[in-house]
């Protein structure tokens, strides 16, 4: 019988599989590990919101199948909050659609509108699901390096000249997931032009749109562009502004052919989420906004403090403008062995884990993603222990990695 799968032999080992091995083994050991390896908020989703969940769920009606567009309700509240937050307007019934998170909407999407041998432009380094929903589905993927914003926009034009056939879509990500770059309006105007040049879909990954720490400069969103919703559809999330991972609430807007199309293939695949989550999910979006405030305040604070202690420990890390990753680069010493072993000796030393840079694409290689998911007192923990390891490392004149198991 066979068991070589066509579909999973395209997929290489999961990253954050292979460090939650990891991790697993250190804490069957008894070690305490300080974790910023997943992006799992760990904060607890806002009373309000947890209430309107429970008193839905005691209604015997909301039990029964929901809908896989999402209840009316819920995608009005999508509509008020991009009028309220980018001044942009959505009919409800044909340019929103709910998503059970933004990673599956995501890979439905690549589902959907994808033939095997379609050709993706794909940002590198990049959340995985970027590349590998599209390689799930049959297409190619094209990936153009991009360390910085302005790499990405120079070097598209020759990803779509050496493409045959010629791409179907581009993704973009801002704030990036790994990076935690932004962007301003001026390059989604570049984007959406360049797209309607040459006839390609924009795919916007706006999960992070919320955790942003200049108050002046809030991220901006694609569809706040003239005739972005010609091409473009943008995936939004409610697991980081309302601490709501395990939820699984996000959406998409935009395109209507696109959301239409994203919508057939849910037909066939869900029932939607939870009707007491949707309708929690609502109450989020049009409640108080100061508990996302709050939100943000705290992962601005858990910042300022890994960036500090972590400097002053010896592990120079960039501030990060928005989102709850910090990009650091692979202490010099380190820098020849690669992110990934790395990766290992801060787990197996510094009994802290972290994400190699490389498990994102190759153009990540050389940097760790730093998850801001522990609090203040644990973090400078972590630089207490990483003071210690880095020590250790640079007043030993030949040092020799502890390969890991």
């Amino acid at each position: 019988m066979q068991t070589d799968f066509y579909r999973i032999k395209r997929l290489p080992p999961y990253i954050i599989e292979e460090v939650n091995t990891l991790k697993a083994k250190a804490r069957a050991r008894g070690e305490d590990i300080i974790d910023f390896s997943m992006g799992n908020p760990d904060m607890p989703t806002p009373a309000h919101i947890i209430d309107k969940l429970v008193e839905t769920a005691r209604d015997p009606r909301s039990n029964r199948y929901s809908a896989s567009r999402g209840i009316k309700g819920l995608r009005r509240a999508y509509v008020a909050f991009y009028k309220r937050r980018f001044g942009v307007d959505l009919d409800p019934d044909s340019e929103v659609i709910a998503n059970l998170g933004s990673k599956e909407g995501f890979a439905n999407l690549a589902q959907a509108i994808t033939a095997p041998g379609d050709v993706v432009l794909v940002p590198n380094p990049a959340y995985p699901i970027h590349a590998f929903g599209f390689i799930l589905a049959g297409a190619a993927i094209r990936h153009v390096p991009a360390t910085t914003p302005e790499e990405y926009l120079s070097r598209l034009g020759n990803a779509v000249r050496h493409s045959v056939p010629s791409p179907l879509a581009l993704v973009v990500n801002y704030p990036s997931n790994p990076t935690a770059q932004v962007v301003g309006l001026d390059f989604y105007k570049e984007i959406v032009a360049f797209a309607k040049k040459h006839e390609i879909w924009v795919l916007s990954d706006l999960a992070y749109s919320d955790i942003y720490f200049d108050a002046n400069n809030p991220p901006p969103s694609i569809l706040q562009v003239e005739g972005a919703k010609d091409i473009a559809i943008e995936f939004q999330s409610l697991s980081k502004t309302y601490a709501m991972p395990g939820w699984r609430m996000g959406f998409a807007a935009g395109n209507r052919h696109l959301i239409s199309a994203l919508g057939r293939i849910k037909s066939y695949l869900d029932y939607g989420a939870y009707t007491p989550i949707q309708v929690a999910a609502a109450a989020a979006l049009n409640g108080p906004q100061d508990c996302a405030d709050q939100i943000r305040a705290t992962y601005k604070a858990r910042r300022d403090v890994l960036v500090d202690s972590m400097t002053r420990a010896g592990w120079t890390i960039p501030s990060p403008p928005a989102s709850m990753f910090a990009w650091a680069p692979v202490p010099e010493s380190f820098r020849e062995h690669g992110s990934m072993e790395f990766a290992k000796q801060l787990l197996i030393h510094a009994k802290v884990a972290v994400l190699p840079g490389i498990g994102f694409g190759e153009y990540g290689e050389g940097y760790v993603r730093v998850a801001l998911v522990e609090n203040e007192h644990r973090i400078r923990q972590a630089a207490r222990n990483v003071r210690k390891f880095l020590g250790t490392r640079l007043n030993d004149p030949a040092p020799e990695l502890e390969m890991a198991k």
